[in-house]
């Protein structure tokens, strides 16, 4: 594998657990709202290869110990699984965010991963607007991690127009009784469709709204807002 950017400390993005994040490059998705543009549209160099990226872990393990994998979509990579099973070996805890769309290389890693989180970005109708050719493997992603294999979220940005209230049941149908939603804000700037930009976030209030409905189809709602 290739990563296309380093964060040596994260108190936020693996929970309960102080982490480096590893970004791959690349996504099959053109998520509007989007802030990575430079890992998903014509990634550049320079890269961080495998060896460098645990050289710089073994390096830090004094502080850190758990490694989040994110991006772009990791799972494009079709030797993530190996290199999760090095991270583990190596005694390190794994978390990986994903949008779901390769379950094939997601159930492969699921055996060496401490946790996972999955967006699920709207409605499926409305997956189209983010460049989905269909939503299959997506689904078949959130029966993988209901099996309970591994600890996970399931996650979604709440940005206006593209998350209304009415997605919110149709979203709650396809995870109903899942361990964990999350939902969290959604903050203009730098984002793939520079009119997003202009888009002022929902207030508090409407996002909590967005909880009670989804507390209906699963265990434990959380906010990020």
């Amino acid at each position: 594998m290739k990563f296309g950017g380093f964060q040596k400390t994260s108190l936020i993005d693996f929970p309960g657990k102080i982490s480096s994040i590893l970004f791959a490059t690349g996504c099959n998705l053109r998520c509007p709202f989007c802030y990575n543009r430079r890992l998903i549209i014509r990634p550049k160099p320079p890269f961080l290869s495998e060896e460098d990226a645990f050289e710089i872990l073994e390096s830090r393990r004094r502080y850190v110990s758990s490694v989040v994998i994110t991006g772009g979509e990791p799972t494009l990579n079709g030797d993530l699984d190996a290199f999760v099973r090095r991270l583990k070996d190596r005694g390190f805890s794994v978390k990986l965010d994903t949008n779901g769309f390769f379950p094939h290389m997601l159930e492969k890693c699921l055996p060496y991963l401490d946790y996972v989180a999955m967006d699920v970005k709207t409605s499926l109708g409305k997956y189209g607007l983010m460049g989905a050719k269909g939503t299959e493997g997506f689904q078949r992603s959130i029966e993988l991690l209901k099996d309970g294999r591994v600890d996970y979220e399931f996650r979604n940005t709440a940005v206006p127009g593209l998350v209304n209230k009415e997605d919110i049941p149709e979203m709650g149908k396809l995870v109903e009784g899942a361990k964990r939603f999350v939902f969290q804000q959604f903050v203009p700037g730098e984002t793939l469709d520079k009119r997003l930009n202009d888009v002022n976030p929902y207030p508090p209030e409407v996002i909590r709204r967005f909880a009670e409905i989804m507390k209906s189809y699963v265990g434990e709602v959380v906010l990020r807002i």
